[in-house]
């Protein structure tokens, strides 16, 4: 499993091994969303590792480590939540030795966000992120794509996998029929329904855990990227989060990737993203690397 103590990074080690090797190079720190594993990660780590940075890919709490362990329990999935997986990775990040960058993807990026409002982030970009309490816009397509869990009240407490159709809807519609297939077999695992349930009630609840302090004057740099076809996460709602991040004093940037979906960061055209990505990051680490 992956833990706060044994969070594997593409080489195998751990965090704490690689707390020991750092040296002063700055950790970056990839946080997965819904129906993904820290794997999803493995290109990204190996490019910004090559490009001087420590890597690490922790997972949620009790995530499997594999796509084949994940369908075979996908028991360990249920009942997480939002502030229990921000806690976390805020209890990972307390044990490096300088702030890191943190890049999300989904609801990574919404937790990525939470935790730059925490203070913990010295530079983070959002990927598609999903929204928090403020962000106001709710397109059918996200409707549509939240459905196979938000169509069952009872599945706030279970572990929900996607069909093929499901997952090509809301991750896979901006690549070919083939590659949406290799991205299911080799990518998708069930997921903790709670999360999706506390984002879809946020304005409604003022103790929710869907929530960014988007006014830290520690947030450090945000960088926002949205995908133009995705269907989970449409411009509306990244372009509305980016209004509410505006409040902070701090660099808040938004771009939109041309004809990607949701699987932009998994998908044949990942590079392009990654790098987007990484230029951001290197903006406001140049000199500590």
């Amino acid at each position: 499993m992956t833990t706060a103590e044994s969070s594997a990074s593409p080489s195998g080690k751990s965090i704490t091994e690689h707390e020991l090797e750092q040296t002063g190079r700055t950790p970056v720190v990839f946080v997965h969303g819904l129906w993904l594993l820290p794997s999803s990660w493995d290109r990204w780590a190996a490019l910004f590792e090559e490009h001087g940075y420590v890597a690490l890919t922790p997972g949620w709490p009790d995530d499997p480590e594999t796509v084949e362990e994940a369908v075979e329990h996908l028991e360990v999935f249920a009942g997480k939540s939002i502030g229990q997986v921000a806690d976390h990775f805020e209890t990972i990040i307390g044990g490096l030795d300088q702030k890191p960058a943190i890049i999300g993807h989904s609801f990574g990026g919404l937790l990525t966000q939470i935790l730059a409002g925490r203070g913990l982030a010295v530079a983070s970009v959002a990927i598609d992120p999903a929204p928090f309490r403020g962000v106001l816009p709710l397109p059918i397509s996200a409707l549509k794509s939240g459905f196979p869990v938000l169509g069952n009240p009872a599945n706030r407490e279970r572990a929900v996998p996607l069909t093929y159709d499901q997952f090509r809807y809301a991750f896979a519609n901006a690549v070919s029929e083939a590659e949406a297939k290799d991205l299911y077999e080799q990518f998708a695992v069930p997921t903790p329904g709670k999360p999706l349930f506390q984002a879809a009630v946020a304005n409604l609840n003022p103790w929710t855990e869907a929530k960014v302090d988007t006014k830290n004057p520690d947030r450090g740099p945000l960088l926002i990227i949205s995908g133009e076809k995705d269907h989970t996460i449409p411009w509306a709602i990244a372009n509305a989060s980016f209004q509410q991040q505006q409040d902070n004093p701090g660099v808040t940037e938004i771009t939109e990737m041309k004809g990607r979906g949701h699987a932009l960061t998994i998908d044949s055209g990942w590079r392009e993203v990654a790098d987007t990505a990484l230029d951001f990051v290197k903006r406001f680490t140049a000199n500590r690397r």
